[in-house]
């Protein structure tokens, strides 16, 4: 079709886009999502397995996470700037697949510098972890930001972001699928061989993202620059605007409270099912799981829900009660009654499911009809989120001690036995910022405003 002047119009970006279309960017994500499900999980056990220190391990973990935040708001940046989406995800998957591999593969620093002392392991692992943050936020940012240019179509864009959904359940169960099969079959006792286990899941992982990173890069058309330059020019609303309201203090303080609670729980819950629960090793993949899919079908059914502001501060509440109640039973669970975790992480993934969905539509509330300022909003409260958990993590780990006082036969020896430090930040620390997080919920104003955007984020991110 074209216009007066006798020029293409735009009428095509608001055609429904099928499904291969829909399919192809579904993927797209796949390796971030299954990186990321491996990062939070077992980066800080495995580092202390293999010998560093628990403030250490938290230090290579935080070089990333601020790494992931500064990255975030300048990817965005340059991205509006530029376009070029492909190319940007594309550099960034190079970067998840090299350096991820250093990350779980060894210390690659080291064997070049012929150096392997703890401080050089540090290092070195410090610089890939930063590396693999960078090209994280570039793949995500650019995967994100192309939906508006593909498409115009409310229910096309509704299908994108609900296909790439359903692509990080599926990146998150295989991690925790190949983790499971991984240390049931391998029972390593060595720095070694506990090298050679998660560099197997690490591998395993690199190689089924990129399979289907290759599927999207292939499948998906880059929008031309004429949609690039409609869906991205656009006059920014000025960062003081957002400065200035009550409620953008308010919801960042819910969505950093939200976080620290599923981020930080999930970091530190390898250590506390094998440390603290004298658990089997397949419960470091198998716990995990039952969260992620309780999780899952919650989210499902919470998209269906219609939402306005009343009902936001309700379910939010509901979900940081459930969590106070699931993370008070994490912190007094004796080993000798190890089972109930299985219960308490159906209890910790419904809790986490209600929290996430709200309090990310808590940012669709914020943002209203200022769509110009969307950008600063959600990239804002990212790099809030990143640098929040990557600083609590390093504080918890810094005062971590060695192995806890336990008895595998009968559990925890007295009280002060099961108040390890594990036990605190797997439980209590989450309980009181979900407690934290109800409380402010309770100050927002948002009783009966409704909320029309779609979320802009995966939901189990």
């Amino acid at each position: 079709m074209v216009n007066e002047n006798g020029n293409d119009n735009d009428g095509s970006i608001a055609e429904p886009l099928g499904r291969r279309s829909v399919f192809f960017y579904g993927v797209g994500h796949m390796l971030n999502d299954i990186t990321s499900a491996c990062w939070f999980t077992y980066l800080l056990l495995f580092l202390t397995d293999i010998g560093l220190s628990p403030r250490d391990a938290a230090i290579v973990m935080l070089s990333g996470q601020v790494a992931d935040g500064f990255a975030t708001v300048f990817s965005g940046e340059l991205i509006d700037r530029f376009g070029h989406f492909k190319i940007w995800h594309f550099g960034g998957t190079v970067l998840v697949a090299i350096s991820f591999s250093s990350v779980f593969g060894g210390c690659l620093l080291c064997k070049i510098l012929g150096i392997d002392s703890l401080t050089m392991q540090t290092i070195g692992y410090s610089i890939f972890a930063a590396i693999f943050n960078v090209g994280w936020a570039a793949t995500q940012v650019s995967h994100m930001s192309m939906v508006n240019c593909m498409t115009s179509n409310s229910t096309s864009r509704v299908a994108l972001a609900s296909c790439r959904n359903a692509f990080t359940m599926v990146a998150n169960l295989t991690l925790y699928a190949i983790a499971l099969v991984v240390f049931s079959l391998d029972h390593a006792k060595t720095a070694v061989n506990i090298e050679n286990q998660y560099r197997m899941i690490a591998y395993s992982a690199i190689f089924i993202g990129c399979c289907f990173v290759g599927i999207f890069l292939i499948g998906t058309k880059e929008p031309s620059l004429k949609r690039q330059s409609l869906c991205l020019n656009y006059t920014k609303i000025s960062w003081a605007h957002w400065f200035k309201k009550l409620l953008y203090y308010q919801v960042a303080l819910v969505y950093m409270l939200t976080r620290l609670v599923t981020n930080v729980s999930q970091a530190l819950l390898a250590f506390y099912v094998i440390n603290d629960l004298q658990m089997n090793q397949s419960s470091k993949a198998l716990v995990p799981a039952i969260i992620y899919i309780s999780s899952f079908f919650v989210s499902v059914i919470l998209q269906e829900i219609k939402w306005t502001g009343w009902r936001l501060k309700v379910f939010f509440t509901a979900g940081a009660v459930l969590w106070i109640f699931s993370g008070a039973g994490i912190f007094i669970l004796p080993s000798n009654l190890h089972n109930f975790m299985y219960l308490l992480s159906v209890t910790t993934g419904v809790a986490n499911a209600l929290m996430t969905v709200t309090g990310i539509s808590m940012e669709s509330i914020l943002v209203g009809e200022d769509l110009d300022g969307c950008a600063f909003v959600y990239g804002s409260l990212s790099f809030l989120d990143k640098m929040s958990c990557g600083i609590a993590l390093y504080i918890l780990e810094s005062y971590q001690v060695s192995p806890f006082v336990v008895d595998s036969v009968t559990g925890c020896i007295d009280i002060r036995g099961c108040q390890s430090l594990t036990r605190y930040g797997s439980g209590l620390i989450p309980a009181v910022c979900a407690f934290l997080g109800a409380l402010v919920t309770y100050t927002i104003d948002i009783h009966e405003t409704p909320v029309k955007k779609t979320l802009a984020e995966p939901l189990l991110a």
